[in-house]
């Protein structure tokens, strides 16, 4: 609150010297106005009003005519101070009304504060929740490059155990083929053995019946050859030859596919590993997958949720804002009026002050005073009410001082 006041210091009309007191208390319209006077006298106001001398009121027909019309003047005016009074005394109240009703509910904003906190701090759990997820997503991203490392690694390896193991069956096929041959080549030597013999069987018994059909002549020569013993020595030795082959052969296929067979069953073990653990990293990926799909649409409900939440509290808060908009506009208006109100209470104050100078001259007149020199003193306290630098309030007390020549203020 401010307050200040202004002097306005002027000279009245002129009044003779008589010795008469003259003291007014409580102006037009009860506001404390105060006019006092320890002379008063005959006005003379720029040959205005002028008064026989005498002990008693004796005035001429002009100047009762003068006083008529002060008289009619002054009603009028007091009709119209009082009516303006009332007005103001009315816009006054209006006004105190509207801030008392309106100040609570413009700034009485401490459940939206209440939300807003809440607001920020659910967004804050939010954004926190939303970081966290978004580390897990990323480990589980790492977790599942790591894991695809390892597919890719192992399945190098089972790559490299089935070209290992395609060599190896290459080998048993080319196995089975000298296998094949040898068998072909056995099965066409025993042909031949029992070829072979049966020729030897005809041989000998063609060569039986040419014996059983001439004479028997007695040489002296050499012992003769028994074909049955050189036959079974021949087959004696073919089987033996056979047998040894047979027994090489299988001794070879044993140690060729012995090592093999042995490198098959490692393989396959290798390959029955691989393959489950092929499995389990399939299934591990599934549910990586799974679980990076849950991660991903938990964000996008968490993300929805929040730009829902941000558009409606923007929406409030926009709301709110053209709610305060409108009161400031309000509140403006109101101290444009205020202001006008102002200027016309000044114009009604100055008004006022030339009014009580007319009473004054009214009641010298009735009281017969002698002219002589005054001076009026006006005194204009005023008192406003300043509110974050804008008056919302304001009032004027004026004090009317006229001094005579011999005693001044």
């Amino acid at each position: 609150m401010s307050v200040y006041s202004t002097r306005a210091y002027g000279t009245a009309p002129r009044i003779l010297s008589a010795p008469k007191t003259l003291s007014v208390y409580g102006g037009a319209g009860g506001k404390g106005t105060r006019i006092s006077s320890t002379q008063a006298g005959t006005l003379s106001r720029g040959g205005g009003f002028n008064l026989a001398d005498g002990l008693d009121l004796h005035v001429s027909a002009n100047e009762k005519a003068t006083m008529q019309n002060l008289n009619d003047r002054l009603a009028t005016y007091l009709e119209k101070v009082r009516s303006l009074e009332t007005e103001n005394a009315r816009l006054e109240k209006q006004i105190r009304e509207w801030y008392e009703n309106r100040t609570v509910v413009s700034r009485d904003l401490s459940p939206f504060y209440a939300t807003i906190e809440d607001l920020k701090r659910k967004i804050l759990l939010a954004s926190m929740a939303s970081s966290k997820t978004m580390l897990d997503i990323d480990n589980a991203k790492l977790a599942a490059d790591d894991f695809k490392m390892k597919f890719n690694n192992e399945h190098g390896m089972r790559m490299a155990v089935e070209a290992d193991i395609s060599g190896l069956r290459k080998l048993l096929d080319d196995l089975n083929l000298n296998r094949s041959d040898l068998e072909m080549q056995f099965e066409a030597l025993t042909d031949e053995r029992i070829i072979m013999k049966r020729n030897h069987e005809e041989d000998v018994a063609m060569v039986r019946t040419q014996i059983g059909g001439q004479v028997n002549v007695e040489v002296d020569a050499a012992p003769s050859i028994d074909l049955n013993q050189t036959m079974t020595d021949i087959r004696e030795h073919y089987e033996s030859v056979a047998a040894k082959n047979r027994k090489d052969l299988e001794v070879w296929y044993q140690s060729k596919v012995a090592p093999v067979e042995k490198e098959v069953i490692q393989q396959n073990e290798i390959l029955v590993s691989s393959r489950t653990e092929l499995k389990e990293l399939k299934s591990t990926l599934q549910k990586l997958k799974i679980e990076l799909q849950s991660h991903h649409s938990m964000k996008e409900s968490l993300e929805g949720t929040l730009m829902d939440t941000q558009a409606r509290y923007a929406a409030q808060l926009a709301g709110l804002q053209k709610i305060v908009t409108d009161l400031e506009t309000q509140l403006t208006q109101i101290h444009a009026n205020i202001s006008s109100n102002k200027m016309d209470y000044d114009q009604l104050l100055d008004l006022k002050t030339r009014l009580e100078l007319e009473i004054i001259e009214y009641r010298r007149l009735l009281d017969g005073e002698d002219s002589s020199t005054q001076v009026v003193t006006k005194v204009i306290t005023v008192v406003e009410t300043v509110v974050d630098g804008k008056v919302v309030e304001s009032s004027r007390t004026v004090d009317i001082d006229i001094d005579s020549d011999g005693d001044q203020q």
